[in-house]
């Protein structure tokens, strides 16, 4: 006796095949980017207001861009100690 195919494979019949405008574009070619350079990094203090701080001359001065910033062009690690309640960042900024 002949086997019974359990499962139903549905074939996708296309009526008129690919369409003509995808054949006359050629594939666009592959450019990378150039790698990016970052700087130096600075230690930056983010409080619960979600206000930065960075360490200049001695003292914690205002920081001129807030985290969620810096996340768009600068590289942000997230470092695990606290200082007096204030999350500390390691920022990268590119030169």
């Amino acid at each position: 006796m002949a086997q019974k195919h359990r499962f139903h494979q549905q074939r996708n019949n296309r009526s008129g095949g690919p369409s003509s405008d995808r054949r006359l574009e050629p594939p666009t070619p592959y450019e990378p980017k150039a790698p990016v350079v970052y700087g130096k990094p600075i230690l930056v203090l983010e409080d619960a207001m979600r206000n930065t701080f960075h360490f200049k001359g001695g003292a914690w001065v205002p920081f001129e861009m807030t985290i969620a910033e810096c996340r768009r062009t600068c590289q942000i690690k997230e470092l695990p100690q606290k200082i007096n309640q204030m999350t500390r960042y390691e920022v990268r900024c590119p030169v």
